[in-house]
């Protein structure tokens, strides 16, 4: 159980890493656009179709963009070293993800949900459990056999020099002896019958136990499944709005260029596509950790 914890929150630190190092793209490429807008806006200034009001405006969201970039940067660093504690390396190791410079990360569609008895087996609770109630159903029978009545062969082999057998000589001679020996608890003052009750009793507790055990199982798988169907709605409604975010975009820097269009509404439409990638990333990431989850749910992990 303990690994099983010490691996789901590996994985977890593994795609939180991942994450921030995409927003910090994200970051970077808003950065990019706030500066080619305000290169774009100071030069509409200095040929007086723009007031230096718009300037200032321009400059306060490129300064914002740059915090943005500032403040990613030590996510990602903090978070790289929290995964470094996890895997017992040294936490200002420089170490890169298989994923952290990926675009495209979200799970392979054939996420395995067989749920059946070889979950239950496959959590160590579970097991455990299994194993009291084995043991408590063999102390059971060692008690009960402890006030039953014991029947025992026994036999011997004795031999002498000099013998007593046929007279006195001087010579081995041996005698054979056999018995039965029959023990049988005659008055314990029911103390076998409070004994195997309670053998019984803690018997029947584990039983119990493993049941509720396993009802809490069940209901976390399913709220797993659940999840993992939630997180892929939300990415495919991430993906739909970033393409109108896109596009939104697109269509305010030509307005913009041929003046339709304000500078506000050129900011506007940079704020929704930068927020409309953050969903994006964030979608993608909540169905990994869904697969983490249920993985973990089914002891699969």
């Amino acid at each position: 159980n303990a690994t099983n914890n010490v691996l789901f929150a590996t994985d977890n630190a593994y795609w939180l890493t991942v994450s921030l190092k995409s927003k910090l793209r994200l970051a970077q490429d808003y950065l990019l656009l706030t500066r080619k807008l305000s290169s774009d806006v100071h030069k509409m200034i200095d040929e007086g179709v723009a007031t230096k009001a718009d300037g200032l405006k321009i400059d306060v969201e490129v300064n914002n963009a740059e915090i943005m970039v500032t403040q990613a940067e030590n996510g990602v660093s903090i978070a790289k070293m929290y995964l470094c504690q996890l895997c017992g390396l040294p936490l200002r190791k420089n170490i890169t993800l298989e994923h952290e410079n990926s675009d495209e990360f979200i799970p392979l569609d054939n996420v395995q949900r067989d749920f059946n008895d070889s979950t239950f087996s496959n959590r160590p609770e579970t097991r455990i459990l299994q194993n009291t109630i084995d043991i408590s159903k063999q102390s059971v029978s060692l008690v009960s056999a402890a006030y039953r009545p014991h029947l025992s062969l026994v036999g011997g082999f004795s031999a002498m020099n000099p013998s007593l057998v046929n007279g006195f000589e001087r010579k081995f001679r041996g005698i054979w002896n056999i018995g039965i020996n029959v023990s049988m608890p005659i008055w314990s003052w029911n103390e076998g019958r409070h004994k195997i009750n309670a053998a019984k009793t803690a018997t029947a507790i584990a039983e119990l136990e493993l049941a509720d055990v396993r009802e809490k199982i069940s209901l976390q798988v399913e709220q797993a499944q659940f999840k993992i169907d939630e997180a892929r709605k939300r990415l495919v409604a991430a993906k739909r709005n970033l393409e109108s975010a896109e596009e939104n975009l697109r269509c305010a820097n030509i307005g913009f260029k041929e003046g339709v269009m304000t500078l506000t509404n050129v900011m506007e439409a940079q704020t929704a596509w930068h927020k409309a990638h953050s969903n994006k990333t964030e979608a993608e990431i909540d169905v990994r950790l869904s697969d983490v989850a249920l993985r973990m749910a089914l002891g699969k992990l």
